[in-house]
């Protein structure tokens, strides 16, 4: 793919988002153990993803095999938390995950979190609390809390993925499907193979997984940081409007106004610098020209 053009590398990134944002509908398709799901997608992407890399290059470090670790541990607990509770809930709750590097990155990666970072820690803090507000069923509570968990794996699993200088990010995803899938197996085998449950798993391990993440892996090269940043949010605005179309769930206006929360929080605190760095570099480019004529 040399010399993808920016134009087309943004359609893949919105083709990404789009197809991400299919996960909260075809889990609830598929009538399986969360578990089962989670091997089932996670073994078809990594044939995929397999067949595209051709020759991955492991390299067995801890930091790669951590990355793996976690990476199983946030397709299996985002699996789980939309059978627990709303497919808003999971995946703008699972959308914090910034929020956690942020917490994590001084210990981890030894990077200094800035005041910007503790005022958007603060406010998507306060977003999730207001989840709690909705549905005060055990189930709906359990949800929550797991996909508040799985964030928190993903965020590990994105810090790992940095501690790692000489791996590439498809290959150290390719080694957490092929985890998950092993790990889940033997729940594969007690559940139902009718024709609903094999295709949802077929299209969650090919469509929303497997494709998408080829497409990511090439466009995030080819975009700026703020588009890469801003193009992803369509993922957690589509994924509970294609749940209430298919099935009628409506998330909560609790968690509705706690997801904004949470999505203006991270969204504003990596956008908003970029852009003043952008308009500064643009800026310094006009002055340039206006000081050479």
């Amino acid at each position: 793919m040399e010399g993808l053009s920016r134009t087309r590398a943004v359609f893949y990134l919105v083709v990404t988002s789009v197809l991400w944002s299919l996960g909260g509908l075809l889990i609830k398709l598929v009538d399986w153990n969360p578990v089962a799901i989670a091997a089932g997608r996670s073994a078809i992407s990594a044939l995929l993803i397999l067949a595209y890399v051709r020759k991955p290059k492991f390299n067995w470090s801890v930091d790669q095999l951590l990355a793996a670790l976690f990476y199983f541990g946030t397709v299996t607990l985002f699996v789980t938390a939309n059978k627990l509770t709303t497919a808003a809930n999971a995946i703008l709750l699972q959308y914090g995950a910034p929020v956690y590097v942020a917490i994590f990155a001084p210990i981890l990666l030894k990077e200094k979190t800035k005041t910007a970072d503790w005022f958007a820690i603060g406010f998507a803090l306060f977003g999730m609390v207001l989840f709690f507000f909705d549905e005060l069923r055990i189930e709906n509570m359990v949800g929550i809390l797991v996909a508040i968990a799985s964030g928190i794996s993903f965020a590990l699993y994105i810090i790992f993925m940095r501690k790692q200088k000489d791996a590439s990010p498809i290959e150290s995803t390719l080694l957490g499907n092929i985890l998950t899938a092993l790990v889940g197996l033997p729940f594969i085998f007690s559940q139902s193979f009718g024709f609903r449950n094999v295709a949802g798993i077929f299209l969650l391990g090919t469509v929303q997984l497997g494709f998408s993440y080829i497409l990511y892996s090439i466009a995030i090269k080819y975009v700026e940081a703020l588009e890469a940043i801003l193009i992803p949010i369509i993922e957690p605005i589509l994924n509970p409007i294609w749940v209430y179309l298919a099935y009628g769930e409506r998330p909560g206006k609790w968690a509705l106004l706690g997801g904004s929360i949470v999505l203006l929080s991270v969204t504003l605190r990596y956008s908003i610098p970029l852009l003043v760095k952008n308009f500064k570099s643009t800026g310094d480019c006009g002055v340039r020209k206006i000081l050479r004529k």
